[in-house]
């Protein structure tokens, strides 16, 4: 890394030893616009956003805009992204930008480009990647975030039922595709302290994963608390030993209490408290 940008990895582990591990999605899709009593355009986009960030953005640890419901509306809705990523980095969140952004190449090193260079107006603190096309296909990702200081959070074990078909085919060797993700993670992080910036997706739904060696020295993050079906409680269980490392997200957990400020403040304190405890008597 070139600067003095401290590492995403410890920069998170401050951030969830301070605030605790919660993440926050920021899910602006046209069913939740709704709910909110909005309109599905780019100002209820633009409302919708800017009230989850003055509601969280101070107190948790991690907010994680999906970018794909705010580049449904084009130029305008990018816009509107660049806005809350600042907004919420300022507020003293970390953020994380949900794209699964995967491909080859100067079109990887294009889309790095995008979200990991320091001073880019959709600079975050670390970015969703898909490994698919192999996991060398993300090196130029890696070095862009090495050299900014920023994270990835690469699909390794997700909790929708599709993934499956890939993530646990076993390879030649008889290791399956989602350990061989997780065995590339552990590498990237070796050595580093007090945590790894190179972490993995890896759902909070799927049961025992005792089979696969979640001990990557980086980050966890694991979507599925609240309306999936998995609870704080069932983290233990779930990641055993690595479960200090998890980053929780909730999202719609959190964001049906909207769009009244301190009722979706209450939902993310009930959210962390119940994480942090679940975390601390593990």
């Amino acid at each position: 890394m070139t600067g003095t940008t401290e590492p995403f990895g410890a920069r998170l582990r401050r951030a969830m030893d301070e605030r605790g591990p919660l993440c926050v999605g920021i899910d602006p899709h046209a069913s939740l616009l709704a709910e909110w009593g909005l309109n599905d355009d780019v100002a209820g986009l633009e409302r919708f956003s800017r009230t989850v960030v003055e509601a969280v953005a101070d107190r948790v640890a991690v907010l994680k805009p999906q970018s794909a419901f705010f580049e449904r509306f084009g130029s305008r809705g990018v816009a509107v992204l660049e806005k809350c990523v600042q907004e919420a980095r300022a507020a003293g969140a970390l953020v994380v930008m949900d794209a699964k952004r995967g491909d080859i190449g100067s079109t990887m090193a294009a889309y790095a480009e995008s979200f990991l260079r320091e001073g880019a107006p959709l600079f975050s603190d670390a970015l969703t990647v898909s490994p698919y096309l192999g996991y060398g296909s993300l090196k130029p990702a890696v070095d862009l975030a090495r050299e900014s200081g920023a994270g990835l959070f690469v699909l390794a074990l997700t909790s929708n039922p599709e993934g499956a078909e890939v993530q646990h085919a076993v390879r030649a060797d008889g290791r399956s595709v989602g350990a061989t993700m997780l065995a590339h993670l552990a590498a990237e992080n070796a050595g580093q302290a007090p945590l790894g910036s190179f972490g993995a997706v890896v759902g909070a739904t799927l049961g025992d994963l005792s089979s696969y060696d979640l001990g990557i020295n980086g980050p966890l993050l694991a979507p599925g608390i609240g309306a999936q079906g998995a609870a704080p409680a069932d983290l233990p269980r779930v990641f055993g030993a690595a479960v200090r490392d998890v980053v929780p997200n909730v999202s719609r957990g959190v964001l049906r209490h909207g769009p009244d400020v301190p009722a979706l403040r209450k939902a993310a304190d009930r959210f962390a408290a119940e994480i942090r405890s679940a975390v601390m008597e593990a």
